[in-house]
């Protein structure tokens, strides 16, 4: 069967990038038909906007997409194009597999960890107003001296809706992948009206999956040092929006880094694949770097196309090289001066030639 997808470059070091997922997951056996929209800051003078109508349009009308790194300015400049494709898609649920590969410089070994982050609420709602402005004195009236009256505020949202919908993509997702247990991960000792709902509804979805997924909850604190500690006792990790942004980056330092850190943003119909990592804009255009990320995003999304075959050549593939250790780029090389490292380009290359 024959599917488009979506694919969206990026910029920065999202080109080349892009051009090496695209040349593996064509060499996968998969029949897949591009259909390229250019986003990011490379359309910005000729469009007005970093993220065109016609890149939504694209991705509704082909329900997935794979994106290269785009480039969001710090403390101002355009809106962050990945948090707009999240809230004008609906993409609710971020999966983040964290797999260590012998070959990665890690501290550790064998850890395979998959975390699942609420894409659309918490203190990522952008509710926020500033200091002495007339909502937050508003609101520093209704706290009733809990809060300085100069303070800047935000506000988090936890619905039991988003919790529940969220919890319930990280048991099916574990069901449909043969994960034993899940674990839902908040901090309602403190905040027991939003975490504790989010707990409450994690409990109502586990009593669903009793007897076929192992169901536990843990402090957001507590699991930290857990994960530096033991991370082979957890599998699925669900939990609302800021605490899967930090732990996310936790579980990929476990695993050798974002390098190696595939990420995926996903609806009811619609996903997008993606690298964790940023543009890396200065070096752009040097065949540089490391590819893994947005391969094995792709890998992702051949797994959620029905593509598992195509898929497990891929990944296949990718492992091979990564512990050959010859055709890899200067990250993973012992050495990030070693003259053997190879370029973007060539360790594609090399994951191609693995598959055979």
């Amino acid at each position: 069967m024959a599917y488009t997808v979506t694919l969206i470059p990026g910029d920065g070091v999202g080109p080349e990038l892009s051009d090496s997922a695209r040349r593996v997951i064509d060499a996968s056996g998969a029949a897949i038909e591009w259909d390229v929209q250019q986003a990011g800051l490379n359309v910005m003078d000729e469009e007005g906007t970093p993220l065109p109508e016609r890149v939504l349009d694209s991705i509704r009308r082909n329900k997935t997409a794979l994106k290269g790194p785009l480039t969001t300015p710090r403390g101002g400049g355009i809106r962050s194009v990945n948090v707009a494709l999240r809230k004008e898609l609906d993409l609710y649920a971020c999966l983040r597999p964290c797999k260590h590969y012998p070959g990665v410089r890690s501290r550790f070994e064998g850890v395979d960890l998959v975390v699942v982050r609420e894409n659309t609420e918490d203190l990522y709602a952008g509710v926020e107003f500033e200091e002495g402005s007339a909502e937050a004195k508003e609101i520093v009236s209704l706290a009733g001296g809990k809060i300085r009256g100069d303070a800047a505020i935000s506000i988090k949202p936890i619905s039991g809706f988003a919790s529940e919908r969220i919890v319930e993509f990280a048991f099916r997702y574990a069901q449909e992948n043969g994960r034993r247990k899940v674990t839902a991960v908040a901090k309602d000792n403190i905040m027991k009206a939003t975490d504790g709902l989010f707990y409450r509804s994690a409990r109502e979805v586990a009593k669903r999956y009793e007897g076929q997924v192992e169901y536990d909850e843990w402090l957001v604190d507590a699991m930290c040092m857990q994960l530096v500690q033991k991370p082979e006792l957890y599998d699925v990790l669900v939990m609302p929006n800021l605490y899967g942004d930090i732990l996310s980056d936790l579980c990929a330092g476990l695993v050798g880094g974002l390098g190696v850190a595939p990420g995926a943003n996903i609806g009811e119909e619609i996903a997008v694949f993606e690298a964790i990592h940023g543009s890396a804009p200065k070096y752009a255009g040097q065949n540089k770097v490391n590819p893994t990320a947005l391969i094995l995003s792709g890998a992702l999304m051949l797994r959620h196309l029905g593509e598992r075959e195509a898929a497990d050549r891929v990944e296949r593939a990718v492992a091979a090289v990564i512990a050959e250790g010859e055709s890899v780029t200067y990250d993973m090389k012992p050495n990030r001066d070693d003259p053997t490292a190879v370029g973007t380009r060539e360790m594609g290359e090399a994951i191609v030639a693995a598959m055979g």
